[in-house]
């Protein structure tokens, strides 16, 4: 199945993708034959999206690409093909520029290989992964926790999660997703952080002032609690069990 259509209903449904993650100029790492170009004007502030694939040059290092000079790189099931998930993650976050993310999905050793390495399913897979385990079946198993933080203070990880919403747990051994519902993978978003935000050691709020008619709801907010608390000194929160 095509993954990264597959994923779609489920990121149109978490609006970060929209308004955070798909924004500016885009990378699209393996895309073929299910590029994320296909669905461009769904996330209206992505400007355009690249397809890089076999005749580009080797993905894991994106020769040729400017250090920060995409404000995403997508992945959809490409970092288990490489010789070196970890230089081609790097690389992925280095031509990515600060503030902009990376959107990462690969197959879930267990939910996709089942026990089963090399693959019997895809046989140009190198790797497994796991979010994280202490001990896993397959040799080649990557726990992504540890990959991640080797990629050093310039990643943010927003999102590691496993995605079994639709997978069939009683099922025997089968690859599910071949079914139109069925993930059966981890996704990753990391986001660069600026060089001021690794300096102060996270990400601190803004410097300056908003705009005057947010400043006056926002204070408003403020002044509505603070009333709120003067106008009921004497009796305690949630006391009041009294009949309605």
């Amino acid at each position: 199945m095509k993954e990264c259509s597959k994923a779609l209903a489920r990121r149109l449904a978490d609006a970060s993708f929209a308004t955070r993650y798909f924004v500016g100029p885009g990378l699209d790492v393996g895309g073929r034959p299910d590029p994320l170009s296909l669905y461009l004007e769904l996330f209206p502030r992505a400007t355009s999206i690249r397809t890089w694939d076999r005749e580009d040059g080797d993905a894991q290092h994106l020769a040729g690409v400017a250090d920060d000079s995409v404000g995403f790189v997508h992945a959809s099931h490409c970092l288990e093909h490489l010789v070196d998930p970890q230089e081609g993650l790097a690389n992925w976050l280095r031509v990515t520029a600060p503030g902009g993310h990376l959107i990462v999905t690969v197959p879930d050793e267990d939910l996709y290989e089942q026990g089963v390495f090399p693959s019997v399913r895809n046989a140009d897979h190198r790797h497994t992964f796991t979010i994280w385990k202490p001990r896993s079946w397959s040799e080649s198993s990557i726990n992504l926790v540890e990959l991640v933080t080797r990629l050093g203070p310039a990643a943010q990880v927003l999102k590691l999660e496993l995605l079994e919403s639709t997978y069939r747990y009683a099922l025997p051994a089968y690859d599910q997703t071949l079914t139109p519902v069925a993930e059966c993978g981890i996704e990753l978003v990391i986001r660069k952080r600026p060089a001021r935000e690794i300096v102060a050691g996270g990400r601190l709020p803004a410097a300056g002032q908003p705009l005057r008619e947010m400043r006056i709801h926002l204070n408003q907010y403020r002044q509505d609690r603070a009333r709120a608390r003067s106008g009921n000194e004497t009796e305690p929160p949630f006391r009041d069990d009294g009949e309605l």
